[in-house]
């Protein structure tokens, strides 16, 4: 944040940032060392070229994503040092790399599903799916892998629901999901494969749907286009980062909170007496969860601007880590304890500002539905490892168990 009384300080030492894949829940030991010594740190990533800083305050990630004077639009067409080889999200399409008004456009035309009363259609059909996929665990006995009955295809069964897909068509959609959001090098024409079949999926849903609008966010954005209030490019690139974020990412958090509850069993037990303690239990492992690895989109400060001391100057690329805010003691005290009577600030696992993520409503009602089936229909549930020997995905950006064996 910007201050008179004192001159920033001058730029500190660059610092390189391997991103190493890290056991299970355990903090990133990089994000820890700096938010401690130097909260505002300069980086190089494992891709892409030049340096950036890197804010892992609480208060501080907060200004910077919601202070105008740092830009996504100015990455576009730019390199910058980065977690992965290729961008994740179009730079050309959709919300990721825009800035208000057209940020504020896009959002608004987006935000038409992401409702409340939208949230209360979809959850009957979500408790029923999962209901349905842990039928099919139960039936096949203990051991199972909790990732494969129940958090790896649910998310997408309900992502697909949303996107206006039929009930059983999600099947058609799942073999894609995880190319998307990987970071290895070797896989660039996987992902570009898994890409262009998903977006072939939802170029066809959406000429369906604007022909037979329904409730659902297909409907919403095929009408938006043909309003002219978004091109289709644009309504292409919103329903997949939809995609993306509401079948990968939930995928992983929500197992990974699982393993949290698995690993605590005092609180796994207290949410099976107590269901109506999960939506307040859901927040604290949302803070708790390291959800991802690295950083995701960096913005670019389109003047000079002064964080948490230091001067950082117009062009300088900004990356923020909502994963080391989560933690940050100032805000979270006992930052490592799972905490599920925690008051006080929420946590910043759906980002801050403009970019807040759209999709926080429905993860949070995955999440509410998966944890209260999972405890209400196998009570005693428990991993069937120990613990150190879950394995967790290696080569990703958003980190979560591969498998998740567990008895009952």
């Amino acid at each position: 944040m910007s201050f008179d009384t004192e001159p920033a300080a001058p730029a500190p030492q660059v610092r390189h940032w391997p991103v190493d894949d890290l056991p299970a829940l355990e903090p990133d030991p990089f994000l820890d060392d700096v938010l401690r010594d130097e909260p505002v740190a300069r980086i190089t990533l494992p891709y892409g070229s030049g340096d950036a800083w890197l804010v892992t305050r609480y208060e501080d990630v907060r200004f910077v994503t919601s202070d105008p004077r740092f830009s996504r639009a100015e990455l576009v067409g730019r390199a910058v040092t980065s977690m992965a080889p290729q961008a994740v999200a179009s730079q050309t399409a959709g919300l990721q790399y825009i800035d208000p008004p057209r940020h504020t456009r896009l959002r608004r035309v987006v935000a038409r599903a992401f409702t409340a009363r939208g949230m209360d259609r979809l959850r009957p059909l979500a408790e029923r799916t999962a209901d349905r996929m842990l039928d099919g665990m139960e039936q096949a006995g203990p051991p199972a892998d909790l990732m494969e009955h129940l958090h790896t295809p649910f998310p997408i069964a309900v992502v697909c629901f949303f996107l206006g897909a039929e009930e059983d068509d999600w099947h058609d959609w799942a073999g894609n999901s995880e190319a998307l959001l990987s970071k290895d090098p070797d896989g660039g024409d996987r992902n570009r494969a898994a890409r262009e079949a998903t977006r072939g999926r939802v170029v066809d849903l959406l000429a369906r749907r604007r022909e037979e609008p329904r409730e659902d966010l297909a409907s919403v954005l095929a009408q938006a286009a043909a309003a002219s209030e978004i091109s289709d490019d644009e309504a292409v690139s919103l329903a997949m980062a939809v995609y993306v974020s509401g079948g990968h990412a939930v995928r992983n958090n929500s197992g990974s909170m699982m393993y949290a509850l698995l690993t605590h069993p005092a609180h796994r037990d207290r949410l099976r007496r107590d269901p109506a303690l999960v939506p307040k239990a859901v927040e604290e492992l949302y803070r708790f969860v390291p959800h991802r690895n690295g950083v995701g989109i960096p913005r670019i400060a389109i003047e000079d601007v002064e964080v948490g001391g230091r001067l950082i100057r117009k062009g300088d690329v900004v990356y923020n880590a909502y994963v080391a805010a989560n933690r940050d003691p100032a805000v979270f005290p006992d930052p490592d304890v799972l905490d599920f009577t925690r008051d006080g600030a929420g946590h910043l696992a759906f980002g801050h500002g403009p970019h807040f993520c759209l999709a926080a409503l429905m993860a949070r009602m995955e999440a509410e539905v998966m944890i209260r089936a999972v405890l209400g229909r196998f009570p005693r549930i428990r991993l069937a490892v120990a613990a150190e020997d879950v394995e967790f995905q290696r080569e990703g950006l958003i980190r979560g168990p591969r498998v998740l064996p567990v008895t009952w």
